[in-house]
């Protein structure tokens, strides 16, 4: 029996080498246990059809510039989260799918002045990779450089950033570590920040990943015919060496893969996926994927505007050594985005889970679907579990700006589907009576935004549906509705209807029969990203500070 004991000892640490030295197509074999906690389940949007199919979009919600790795039977995903704080969400799925919010790699952004909304800006197109026995975060800061974390627990806290370089226009770095013990890094190029763009770059790293070793080796240009070229991922599958990349244009391009045996090239090139016949548009960068069971997968986003860049999931078939991505019909080597399709194969069936939407606020921190607009002051909330609220507190907006644009302390979520209702309950509270210029309220937040708030006067308490259009170019809000109201309590809701996000206000004093408030209201985008649904609590400057909102809860609804 002990000597069996040893055998299989000796088994495990054999596997456990082949899968550290397995690590060129982050698919590893090595298993990191992750417990699933009970799944939530969106009742405005599921892709899996419990048949064993789903449709795209597999996460109808704005996660940017996805990138996805398998480590055992565990997939775990990341995405540009811009100038929000947290930065870096990590989601976990099993079957590629059914995906939960578990985690965010970057508390704060590194930087000072991500202390203030900077929106677009911050973190771009992140590329996560298991090596060595530890999970790594690249990204690129356009006006910073390249930035990257690591853990041995992707539930856990992520060391604090490195930043392997220092540049203005290095973007969306992705690594790989080679079978010699050497690494290398690609990164494209911002022409907004940089100068230059639609140029692929390879850089030698050192293989921890703490500094680049050259002045970097540029690979190809897509100036002629892939103009554009951006987001690569570096891949190594048998004698070559892949880089999957999106060309042409956010919305109007298409999926490039490029091949060599040595990683500085030359590369062929081939276009993999496009648009063909299909409404899904781009269809830009992703993530490749290998299963298990060995299919091979394609997670990519397509923009749709207001409600931002959704993620598909596509499956991958290889010919000559060469991948199509998604179901090439014609037979022409290049496939097109498909709709509905038989899940991956990952061994089992898994149940059916959503990130999560709605909060009781019953816990001691805030849901993971949360961020903040800036990085996160201590000053600004105190979760209260014991009373199943959230106390969100009266901070006086930035002296002299009369709009919301550039207040930091705006709680947000991404909008879940093309159609819902969101609801919350809140109490405004004000101290020594000073009752200038404090509110709080439910805000859809973009470069046009509206927004109704509880405020009180002299009077008493009131309600205001507010609208800024053009905030982002200095709009000023006006007043669309007012209404009286009884108490300092209040049901806030706002109706999202239709692909262009047609949002209509209400509220209630009672919880039960809801009134409508000033205009109807198309939001609109935050810059290029989606727009997000917040709740706050601020105060005009230049009053005595003091005052609280106690939000109960927030749901997100079927309308």
């Amino acid at each position: 029996m002990y000597k069996k004991f040893q055998i299989g000892l000796w088994l495990v640490g054999f596997l456990f080498l082949i899968a550290a030295f397995n690590d060129k197509v982050p698919t590893n074999q090595e298993t990191v246990n992750v417990s699933l906690k009970p799944g939530y389940v969106s009742s405005v949007y599921v892709s899996d059809n419990g048949d064993g199919t789903y449709t795209n979009p597999i996460l109808q919600a704005d996660y940017s510039d996805p990138d996805v790795i398998r480590v055992g039977d565990d997939y775990y995903m990341t995405a540009s989260s811009f100038n929000s704080s947290p930065g870096l969400p990590i989601l976990h799925s099993k079957d590629l799918v059914n995906w939960q919010i578990v985690n965010y790699a970057l508390p704060v952004l590194p930087e000072e002045v991500y202390n203030t909304p900077q929106y677009s800006k911050g973190v771009w197109a992140p590329c996560i990779r298991y090596h060595g026995g530890e999970f790594y975060i690249f990204w690129g800061d356009p006006d910073f450089g390249i930035y990257r974390v690591k853990t041995k627990d992707p539930l856990g806290e992520w060391d604090k950033p490195v930043l392997l370089k220092a540049s203005r226009g290095m973007i969306d770095p992705s690594p790989l570590w080679d079978d010699d013990g050497n690494a290398y890094l690609i990164t494209a190029w911002a022409g907004s920040r940089g100068g230059v763009n639609s140029i692929l770059t390879v850089w030698r790293m050192s293989p921890d990943a703490t500094s680049l070793l050259d002045r970097g080796h540029n690979v190809y240009s897509g100036h002629d015919h892939n103009h554009t070229i951006e987001g690569p991922k570096l891949y190594k599958k048998e004698d070559y060496y892949y880089i999957l990349a999106p060309a042409g244009g956010v919305e109007q391009g298409w999926q490039l893969a490029l091949r060599a045996k040595n990683v500085f090239g030359p590369y062929e090139e081939k276009i993999v996926m496009a648009q063909g016949n299909t409404n899904i548009n781009g269809p830009h960068q992703g993530a490749y994927i290998e299963t298990q069971t060995g299919e091979s997968w394609f997670i990519h986003f397509q923009a749709r505007d207001v409600y931002g860049r959704i993620l598909h999931l596509n499956p991958v078939t290889w010919g000559d050594n060469w991948p199509v991505i998604g179901e090439d019909k014609d037979g022409d080597g290049c496939g097109q985005p498909v709709l509905t399709y038989k899940k991956p194969d990952v061994g089992r069936q898994w149940p059916i889970m959503s990130p999560d939407e709605s909060d009781e606020f019953n816990d001691k921190t805030i849901g993971l679907q949360w961020s903040w607009n800036a990085n996160e002051q201590v000053t600004w909330s105190v979760s209260i579990p014991a009373k199943g609220m959230l106390r969100l507190l009266a901070v006086p907006r930035p002296t002299g700006d009369a709009s919301l644009w550039n207040v930091p302390n705006i709680l947000t979520q991404r909008l879940p589907a093309e159609n819902f209702t969101a609801t919350t309950k809140v109490r405004l509270n004000i101290e020594w009576d000073v009752w200038q210029g404090k509110q709080a309220g439910l805000i859809m937040l973009g470069n046009d935004y509206s927004y109704l708030a509880i405020r009180k006067d002299a009077e008493g308490f009131y309600l205001e549906q507010l609208q800024n259009q053009g905030a982002n170019q200095g709009g000023l809000e006006k007043c669309h509705g007012k209404e009286r109201l009884s108490s300092n309590e209040v049901y806030l809701r706002v109706k999202v209807e239709g692909p262009d996000a047609l949002c209509q206000f209400s509220y209630s004093e009672d919880g039960q029969n809801f009134k409508e408030i000033g205009n109807d209201f198309h939001a609109s985008r935050v810059l290029w990203s989606s727009a997000k649904l917040g709740i706050f609590c601020s105060s005009e400057p230049g009053y005595r500070i003091g005052g609280w909102a106690d939000f109960d809860w927030f749901r997100i609804e079927k309308l």
